[in-house]
């Protein structure tokens, strides 16, 4: 069985998709597209702009979104029997999978980055990447610190992001130090994404959702909230809204695949080999390629 995998924001590059607009009229259809729905030239940030200014939230998620999805329309043949994105390429994955179309999905891509980013300037709020420990221990030990912080993303086994008020994540960071973890790095990133924090984001795309229909799927996509394959239009919104105040649950989403059935992996979108990269760390005989 083969899956798709999208890549969430982090994949990000200088230049994405200049080579796709000038290469492929179909492509630049796509783009063209994109500016008019988001109301600003998004492929001059895209081809032209510098590192930081695609580290914007408002932006980076449109910019993964617009990637992937178009290198999936470019496909000769789709050829997933299931599809899988983290986070943010969850919204990716289930366009890919015929559920929604580009328009209909970059809307929401657009209010989740707006409303996140929102969300990120009402606290002040962070996330970092602990290496080295179980995920039973990070558990813990983010249980008994005061301050708010979360496991937000399983991201592959010795390796998880936790989520939190700035002062909660660097008291977790310290103690988790202590536990043993090989490293406990904060992350450049804006705010808690997958955590608490997140709430008010989480009711302004709830509405959006709610306003959608999801057509049926060529094939499952697997959720990030529960790791489970699902079909069900109704389960698959309720996931995508709770995602955002939940963790990533990308380890046991991979070893559900890979139970299923899974053996042969496909990343696409964003600089490519993030997705494949943590695949291996979980098993390096399985069949991983990203496009």
């Amino acid at each position: 069985m083969k899956a798709y995998l999208y890549p969430g924001q982090g994949a990000q590059f200088e230049g994405m998709g200049k080579d796709l607009y000038h290469d492929s009229a179909e492509a630049k259809a796509y783009f063209d597209q994109a500016n008019e729905i988001l109301g600003f030239k998004i492929t001059d940030v895209m081809f032209e702009g510098s590192a930081e200014d695609l580290k914007q939230t408002k932006v980076t998620q449109p910019a993964i979104f617009i990637h992937s999805v178009i290198k999936t329309m470019l496909m000769e043949d789709f050829s997933a029997d299931c599809v899988a994105g983290h986070s943010l390429g969850e919204f990716s994955a289930l366009v890919a999978a015929g559920g929604l179309s580009f328009e209909e999905g970059l809307k929401l891509v657009q209010i989740r980055a707006n409303a996140m980013q929102k969300a990120c300037e009402h606290q002040k709020s962070t996330m970092a990447a602990i290496v080295g420990l179980e995920d039973q221990q990070i558990e813990e030990i983010c249980s008994y610190i005061d301050e708010m912080v979360v496991p937000a993303n399983y991201n592959c086994p010795g390796q998880l992001v936790i989520s939190g008020t700035i002062e909660g994540v660097e008291l977790a960071c310290e103690k988790l130090k202590e536990a043993g973890a090989r490293r406990a790095l904060i992350l450049p990133v804006g705010g808690a994404f997958h955590s608490p924090l997140m709430e008010m984001a989480r009711e302004e795309l709830a509405k959006a959702i709610n306003e959608i229909t999801i057509k049926d799927l060529t094939c499952p996509i697997y959720q990030n909230v529960t790791a489970s394959k699902e079909t069900d239009a109704s389960i698959i919104k309720e996931n995508l809204i709770a995602q955002l105040t939940s963790p990533v649950r990308w380890t046991p989403t991979m070893k559900n695949m890979v139970a299923d059935g899974c053996d042969s992996f496909l990343e696409i979108g964003g600089r490519g080999g993030i997705m494949t990269g943590l695949l291996r760390k979980f098993d390096r005989s399985l069949n991983a390629e990203s496009v």
